[in-house]
């Protein structure tokens, strides 16, 4: 242990030190069971970014199959049932589907890239996979049922004074929570 002020080697129990005379801070116990709540908010930022793994994998695969979907019904692809918004046989321009096509494409793979960057940054405990992460979850506050929850739960997690310090203790020590690595010490 050493003086704050002039950096003099000081004893044990020692209450000014010799040199300068300036009182020795007290040492600070270390919080009660802030191990134990740091291994439990590991485990829920691990479990967050594997759904939002999940959601960006679902996301993908429902987009394709929608746009797929969409596609042959709008261009009549199902043969001429005489059903949809053109079923008289008066079509749009071409370029006008086309736009739209192009547009729900784009929307798809922006929120499937944004849900994979946030999984990424949240299971490597970056500060910046929280913040995407936050922006993620916003932006899927008016995505129907499945969206929703996992925006709602999102903020739940990493918002907040206690989360967000949990967090960054999280982010300065990426062996809590790794059982290869075993418990903090």
């Amino acid at each position: 242990m050493f003086c704050s002020g002039c950096g003099q080697a000081l004893m044990q129990g020692q209450p000014v030190c010799q040199q300068c005379g300036r009182p020795v801070a007290p040492v600070v116990p270390p919080v009660p069971g802030l191990q134990f709540q740091l291994e439990s908010y590991a485990g829920k930022v691990k479990a967050l970014s594997l759904v939002w793994f999940l959601y960006a994998a679902f996301s993908l695969l429902f987009g394709l199959t929608g746009l797929s979907f969409a596609h042959a019904f709008f261009f009549n692809h199902f043969g001429h049932w005489g059903h949809g918004p053109w079923g008289d046989g008066s079509m749009p321009p071409d370029w006008l589907g086309q736009a739209i096509f192009h547009v729900v494409w784009v929307a798809v793979m922006v929120r499937v890239g944004l849900a994979l960057v946030a999984a990424w940054g949240l299971h490597e405990r970056t500060q910046w996979g929280r913040i995407v992460a936050i922006v993620a979850a916003i932006l899927n506050l008016v995505h129907p049922l499945f969206g929703t929850a996992l925006g709602i739960w999102t903020l739940v997690v990493l918002l907040g004074y206690r989360n967000t310090t949990l967090y960054e203790q999280l982010s300065w020590n990426p062996h809590v929570g790794n059982p290869q690595f075993g418990p903090l010490r």
